[in-house]
């Protein structure tokens, strides 16, 4: 897909067609406005008849109008004139997407970022649409053995432009096209099955990346290098399966002698819960358990498509949790890198296992802040469903300004405690941390165990078991967190 801005009157435009704004009381957009009085009145004519009502993400075609050289007209609904939100404006570049990329239309011209949207900008409307434009003509086929490609799929996407704002705008398609790329790879890493994406296919896939961008170097460490460097808590976890563990390091540098960005994602490639046997309903999702090495992954891809003048560093430390002879048991005591011994209460409880000894890995780095990504426990389902992302962190400006990038990219998280008060939780008889804490609270007595190993640094936890994935009939990984981590780093390099 190629975007782009065009300074070109609407009815000149030679395009193979136009989408257009209607809202729900009968007013039209002002691009749609105009090409109303080009063609004598025919776009209120069909709303007068009752064809659209503007309901958002309600479209409709017209073709052959006169006085304008595309040969078609989508009206798009938008809702109620200056009311549109967010949400109805994702709903309606989401459709229009899903409408032009099914249709005979290969080269289209977008005026939807002219909607009023509250508090927000042409440029974020103009990004959003290209991201959902990229997202939406995302399949999965990969396991399937018949699969029909678009015929005719949208090859370009424009946006409408005044002379000021072309620069601003063009930039705009290039990092919504990124994000959406991003989103699209951890999408297609998180849809494959366990026996495909192994700890050593993330890493192949990893290693691709550093072939394909001159910034990107990638690491990967075998077990016998994790075990010379003490890593005994996520070797444990590995242990229990057939599949080698692998650390991966990914590596941009973009940014001269600063100071990094570490993302560290949690690369469970399939998840049973080892000893701790999970119930068999629903555990063909624990697929999804990497969906934070993932996210990861995806950022990096952006990061260095966009080539931004920053250093990030990724780090996805990747097994699979599976019961067996030599697997975790109930009551081991295994020892971090950090030295911290830990007491396995419940080995279903393993991605802070493997998390704990990548942060500790990350002191190295030196880095400026450190996000953890995981889909870390279900408790944060309870409690925020599948709309927000939890937060938890040890410093609470970087807290705010995570929560300001969530609210920027509409990529949100919710803030949760990491008061001292749950750590209590923790206590173990036998060993200087148990890995649960009991029923309560158990998303933050999670946030609070790898707290113990993050005392060097500035970091967040963000827990994405709740927006990572979409269960039932659009089962299907979602590509959160990318945009909120792409946003952040976008605003590293603004301050």
């Amino acid at each position: 897909m190629q975007y782009f801005v065009t300074r070109d009157e609407l009815t000149a435009l030679q395009t193979d067609c136009i989408v257009v704004a209607v809202y729900q009381n009968g007013q039209l957009s002002s691009s749609a406005e105009a090409l109303n009085k080009a063609s004598q009145d025919k776009l209120s004519q069909y709303y007068q008849r009752g064809d659209i009502t503007g309901k958002p993400g309600q479209l409709l075609l017209l073709q052959d109008l006169t006085g304008m050289q595309s040969p078609r007209v989508l009206l798009a609904g938008a809702g109620e004139q200056n009311k549109t939100t967010e949400n109805d404006y994702n709903t309606v570049t989401n459709a229009v997407a899903r409408w032009l990329n099914t249709s005979a239309v290969q080269h289209a011209v977008s005026c939807l970022a002219e909607i009023p949207v509250s508090n927000r900008q042409t440029d974020w409307k103009v990004r959003q649409a290209v991201i959902n434009t990229e997202t939406s003509q995302y399949h999965y086929h990969q396991t399937k053995s018949q699969f029909k490609p678009v015929e005719k799929p949208l090859e370009n996407l424009g946006f409408p432009s005044t002379d000021s704002e072309a620069s601003t705008l063009e930039s705009a398609c290039q990092t919504g096209a990124a994000i959406g790329h991003g989103m699209n790879l951890a999408r297609e890493l998180g849809n494959l099955p366990g026996n495909v994406c192994t700890p050593t296919y993330l890493a192949n896939q990893a290693l691709d990346l550093g072939e394909k961008y001159n910034n990107l170097v990638v690491d990967v460490l075998e077990e016998a290098d994790m075990a010379e460097l003490g890593m005994g808590s996520l070797l444990s976890v590995s242990r229990g399966s057939r599949q080698p563990a692998k650390l991966i390091t990914l590596n941009y540098g973009g940014g001269g002698n600063s100071k990094p960005y570490v993302l560290v994602g949690k690369g469970l490639t399939f998840d049973a819960g080892g000893i701790s046997l999970k119930p068999a309903p629903g555990m063909d999702e624990m697929k999804y358990d990497m969906c934070g090495a993932a996210s990861v992954i995806g950022t990096l891809q952006a990061v260095a498509e966009l080539q931004l003048p920053i250093n990030v560093i990724g780090v996805v430390p990747s097994s699979e949790n599976l019961p067996d002879g030599d697997a975790n048991k109930p009551g081991d005591v295994v020892t971090s890198m950090s030295g911290q011994t830990i007491e396995i209460l419940n080995t279903d409880a393993e991605g802070r296992l493997i998390l704990c000894d990548a942060l500790t890995y990350s002191e190295r780095f030196d880095p400026a802040t450190v996000i953890d990504i995981a889909t870390l426990t279900g408790a944060i389902i309870v409690a925020l469903g599948s709309n927000a992302t939890g937060l938890m962190s040890n410093d609470q400006n970087f807290a705010d300004t995570l929560i300001a990038a969530g609210l920027e990219s509409h990529d949100r998280v919710w803030q949760l405690p990491l008061w001292d008060d749950y750590q209590k939780q923790l206590d173990s008889n036998f060993a200087d941390i148990a890995n649960i804490g009991g029923k309560e609270a158990g998303s933050v007595t999670a946030a609070c165990f790898l707290s113990r190993f993050t005392k060097k640094f500035t970091w967040a936890h963000l827990d994405i078991a709740g927006t990572a994935w979409n269960s039932g009939k659009d089962k299907g990984a979602t590509g959160r967190p990318v945009p909120l981590l792409m946003q952040y780093l976008l605003n590293q390099i603004a301050d």
